[in-house]
């Protein structure tokens, strides 16, 4: 909400993607970034334009970034110890 309270009315939009939504960037270490990006909720004020006189746009996005090392290395949380399937009566153990 702006410092004065007052609040802007905005028409609800859909959105179409064009193209990728996708970006990717490669570092100088030759690390790989991709930046996914979704358009969460657009709108168009209905009652308010720019001070130009362009339409006033409320956009939130939600970035995901996925960050691929030049080794393609990564580490991950050790799995819970899961103890062997017991043998049945009618399987045997062969040693």
């Amino acid at each position: 909400m702006s410092e004065s309270g007052e609040q802007i009315k905005y028409k609800l939009l859909s959105a179409k993607l064009v193209g990728s939504d996708v970006v990717c960037f490669r570092l100088d270490d030759e690390t790989l970034i991709k930046v996914h990006v979704d358009l969460t909720r657009v709108g168009v004020a209905a009652d308010t334009k720019t001070p130009d006189g362009q339409p006033l746009y409320n956009i939130t996005v939600q970035p995901r970034f996925e960050i691929i090392p030049k080794d393609k290395i990564f580490y991950a949380p050790k799995p819970p110890n899961i103890a062997p399937p017991s043998l049945g009566k009618d399987k045997r153990s062969v040693v």
